[in-house]
């Protein structure tokens, strides 16, 4: 149930500010109390819930600085993952990716494209072969999900060509073997996808530069 409960809160279905206890999801997912207890306490750690003292968990809010705060972590950690892609993915490796950018490409759902882009990104995390960076970025891209469902702002930019244009651009990258073009891409990206989220954002210098 761990899972389900993740997936419920990551795409705001249960949304930020509901009070969860423990007899009442007990009854949802037709379990008894320890499992469920055993559940929260990983979401706690995950931030994605905060214990309320003889009263159950509060689902976390997510706030511009949140996301702000995951997409300087991606900047740090993605683009080398993705160079890593580059130097060792196989060729199915890379079918898995043009069958993922195809996928993104056919969906006519803002929802389905992100979905169908995520797996892109974790595909291209897991090419790096290196499963404690990949598992760092799983996080990542779990929080930059659950942004888009809570604060919004991605609908328009999934339904243009531009998201697409980048990923094929990354995936060609990882190809031809290109670990340095690899990097520029998804640095590229990242940088698109922090104007689009945090377009009322003013860029310091830094990390974005």
């Amino acid at each position: 149930m761990l899972s389900e409960l993740r997936g419920l809160i990551l795409t705001g279905a249960i949304g930020p500010g509901e009070v969860l206890v423990e007899p009442q999801l007990a009854a949802r997912f037709a379990t008894s109390k320890t499992p469920v207890r055993e559940a929260l306490h990983v979401l706690a750690a995950e931030h994605l819930v905060t214990v309320l003292p003889k009263k159950g968990y509060l689902v976390a809010t997510m706030t511009p600085q949140d996301l702000a705060e995951v997409l300087d972590l991606r900047m740090l950690l993605e683009p080398h993952a993705t160079a890593e892609a580059a130097r060792y993915a196989d060729a199915a490796g890379v079918a898995r990716l043009r069958t993922l950018l195809a996928d993104q490409g056919a969906a006519t759902d803002p929802l389905e494209r992100m979905r169908h882009a995520a797996d892109l990104h974790r595909s291209l995390a897991l090419l790096g072969r290196n499963g404690r960076l990949s598992t760092s970025l799983e996080r990542c891209f779990d929080e930059t999900a659950r942004a888009h469902h809570v604060l919004g702002g991605l609908n328009a930019h999934m339904e243009s060509d531009v998201e697409l244009d980048e990923h094929a651009r990354i995936v060609d990258a990882v190809e031809s073997g290109d670990a340095e073009a690899a990097r520029e891409a998804m640095r590229t990206h990242l940088r698109t996808i922090r104007r689009v989220t945090l377009r009322q954002w003013t860029d310091g210098p830094g990390l974005w530069d």
